[in-house]
Formats: C-alpha cells, sequence, structure tokens
C-alpha cells in the first residue's frame, strides 16, 4: 500500500527528464535533455513516474498519461507502471481513498464532485465506490453546514419591513445563491436546500428577527 500523503487539487508543473539526463550546452551551461516522441528507456520512465509519486500520490491512468506526453512508447511505460505497482507505490484503490478524503475535508466537495474528478483520473468504478463509501451522510451534511455558515458570516442582515413581496425576493436570493455555492461543490439537491434553509433559519433567529 502507497504511503499516505496530502493531496493537493492542483497537479504541479510537469517534470521533465532527472538530472542524470542532463546535457552539457555550449558555454558551460547545464540544459535537461528530454526523450524523444518514441524515445526514452525503461530507467528514464521509472525516474519520471518517481519525481511524480514524490509530490503526491497519483493514479495509474495520470501517470500514463505523463509519459505519453514526454514521448515514451506504450510498451515502456506499461512495463514501468506494471513494476512500480508490483512495489506498491502505484495504488489505484488506496489513492482514490486518500483523493475523496482530503477533498471531502480540506476543499468541502461532496461526494457527486469527488466521483466526478475520480473518474477524470481514471479511477474505476468500484474504486471509486469504495472510496465514496468512506463518506457517510451525516459527514457530508456536516460539511455542508460548516460551507453555509462561512458564507452566513459575512450576510448582513435580511430585510424584515416594507413590501412583503420584496422581502421574500431578497430571501430567495440568498437561498438559491447558498444552494447553488453547494451544489457547484457536489452536494445533492435535496441536502443543500434543506441545510439551507435549516442555516438560514437560525441565521434570522439569532438575529432576532425571524421570518414567517
Amino acid at each position: 500500500m502507497a504511503a499516505s500523503r496530502v493531496l493537493v487539487m492542483d497537479d504541479p508543473e510537469d517534470v521533465g527528464p532527472s538530472e542524470n539526463d542532463a546535457r552539457t550546452a555550449p558555454g558551460g551551461r547545464r540544459r535537461r535533455a528530454r526523450p524523444e516522441p518514441g524515445g526514452g528507456t525503461d530507467v528514464q520512465a521509472k525516474d519520471v513516474c518517481l519525481r511524480l509519486l514524490t509530490d503526491r500520490a497519483r493514479s495509474r491512468a495520470e501517470l500514463a498519461t505523463k509519459l505519453e506526453q514526454k514521448g515514451f512508447t506504450a510498451e515502456i511505460a506499461e512495463r514501468t507502471l506494471d513494476r512500480l505497482t508490483e512495489v506498491g507505490l502505484i495504488d489505484d484503490a488506496d489513492f482514490a481513498q486518500q483523493w475523496a478524503r482530503s477533498r471531502h475535508l480540506y476543499s468541502g466537495k461532496g461526494k457527486r464532485a469527488i466521483a466526478l474528478e475520480l473518474r477524470r483520473k481514471g479511477i474505476d468504478q468500484q474504486d471509486a465506490a469504495d472510496a465514496l463509501d468512506t463518506i457517510d451522510s451525516a459527514s457530508e451534511r456536516e460539511r455542508a453546514v460548516e460551507l453555509v455558515r462561512k458564507k452566513l458570516r459575512t450576510q448582513t442582515p435580511l430585510p424584515t419591513e416594507g413590501d412583503r413581496r420584496e422581502i421574500a425576493a431578497e430571501r430567495d436570493k440568498v437561498v438559491r445563491r447558498l444552494v447553488g455555492m453547494l451544489a457547484r461543490r457536489g452536494y445533492a439537491q435535496g441536502m443543500a436546500f434543506e441545510v439551507v434553509r435549516d442555516e438560514l433559519g437560525a441565521f434570522e433567529a439569532d438575529a432576532g428577527e425571524p421570518l414567517d
């Protein structure tokens, strides 16, 4: 099983061949040599993968894409990835669980958004399902509540006097904005509306001016 690492949202800059592949340019400057299309050895392919894995855990599909972009042949890429899988440096099931946990806890993503991210990273359906099962409904709702409360901390008090239609329209505007925020983060619409309704009600009660 690959060692756990903190996962981040964005991939770092692409990494070229190792310093062992450096060449001397005119004037004594050092420059990196990159595999030509269709070129590159097993050792170079392994070195690329290891440096990418040093930054964070990656799925097999992500590494395969990187190797292809760098011009390694499909045969060399497949052989390299098989070897790294055998020694536990590539483990899609473990990667999926790390990713799901990190994206839920630190980025506030709901299960739907995480499922899409895992699919884009080439994780198979079963590994993705197992990872998503680690996020229960209570945990997902708790994270949604935290996100809504954070937004409400900067919300000005809702109007309580004047035209009732304008008051209702202003409240609906806040509801739509909060529900939309949760939806973009991958929370189900039903849960989003329920959390927003409850938290907005509490917000109004705390202000001492609840609406009917």
